[in-house]
């Protein structure tokens, strides 16, 4: 059961409810979204912050879901791990490439690229004092620095809010899979295609 209550959506402020009308309201429950609407300042403050960074990502979708995921896994974040987004799934990642992030490393659909994305979000969500010189010499075999910038905010960013979401222990709209306080992974259970 989840920690904090979401808010419904017809309790939201108005200005929530504008932006995101059309939106299936069940879906807030899945994420942060219905409860950080109790505080609806930081909640558009969030989403205006990680709109700018998908509205000037250079990162290939497909790369960003796979690290997004694998971070789940790592923080252990129930709702991020059974979601997929709509934008994910057009950008190519199928539940037969999730199953590859179990061990990336050894993954032949997985691009170069994509595993070296892997391996620093791995280090950012386990171990970031190994991040090293040699860490930012591989990333840069397959990236510009912008986009290691890019990248940089984009795991910090997953790490940080999907860490909160985890302590709030939002699972009751998930899969009963997910609801077990052993530990999961988004590559052996269901998931739940969603906008975004």
């Amino acid at each position: 059961m989840s920690r904090i209550t979401p808010l419904p959506f017809e309790e939201w402020d108005e200005s929530l409810k504008t932006a995101f009308r059309g939106a299936d309201p069940s879906e807030y429950n899945l994420s942060t979204t219905g409860v950080m609407a109790r505080a609806p300042k930081l909640l558009k403050a969030m989403f205006s912050f990680q709109s700018a960074l998908k509205a000037n990502r250079t990162l290939p979708g497909r790369l960003c879901e796979l690290v997004r995921l694998r971070i789940a896994f790592h923080n252990q974040c129930r709702s991020c791990m059974a979601v997929r987004y709509q934008s994910g799934v057009d950008a190519g990642v199928t539940e037969a490439l999730v199953c590859s992030l179990e061990k990336p490393e050894e993954a032949r659909d997985l691009t170069p690229q994509e595993k070296a994305a892997l391996a620093y979000a791995d280090l950012a969500a386990t171990d970031h004092f190994s991040i090293d010189d040699s860490t930012f010499d591989m990333l840069r075999e397959h990236f510009t620095e912008s986009q290691i910038i890019e990248l940089g905010l984009f795991a910090a960013t997953c790490i940080g809010f999907g860490r909160f979401g985890a302590s709030l222990n939002m699972v009751d709209a998930l899969p009963d899979a997910y609801k077990d306080d052993a530990k999961v992974a988004p590559w052996t259970h269901e998931a739940m295609v969603v906008p975004g």
